[in-house]
């Protein structure tokens, strides 16, 4: 058994794949998202999982250097904004694009998997970029 937070394998084996510069991408239940072998569906009903509790799972293993959210996010959902960056480290770099961009980085070349959650609330969706940890702990 694992000893890290991280239980799911489709998930887990993503970020242990990633590159510095791909990206990862975590939607809420109604993000459109192509089924070409790179969809993680951990959706269960409305509201489970969260897309904050996924998030922050996925933070516990990832390194991130960017990350990329909607515009609307700040006015339609400032709430999970506010959770969101409680969850960034500080040196990440948060960038605003339009949700249709958003969509797009999703189906590009460079986006290894995109995750479904049960979340149902607008705009809860991030777009990773993964970073390099060369100051990171090994595991014994």
């Amino acid at each position: 058994m694992r000893k890290t937070n991280l239980l799911n394998t489709k998930l887990s084996n993503a970020i242990s794949e990633i590159g510095h510069t791909q990206w990862l991408t975590i939607g809420d239940s109604g993000l459109p998202i192509k089924d070409d072998g790179r969809k993680i569906d951990l959706s269960v009903i409305r509201g489970l999982p969260l897309f904050i509790d996924v998030l922050a799972a996925t933070l516990s293993e990832m390194k991130v250097q960017k990350v990329f959210l909607a515009e609307e996010i700040k006015t339609v959902n400032p709430e999970q904004y506010t959770a969101i960056k409680a969850l960034l480290d500080d040196d990440v770099e948060i960038i605003f694009i339009s949700h249709d961009e958003l969509k797009s980085m999703s189906r590009d070349d460079n986006n290894i998997a995109t995750v479904r959650t049960g979340e149902i609330t607008p705009f809860s969706n991030i777009v990773l970029e993964s970073n390099v940890d060369f100051e990171g702990e090994a595991i014994k």
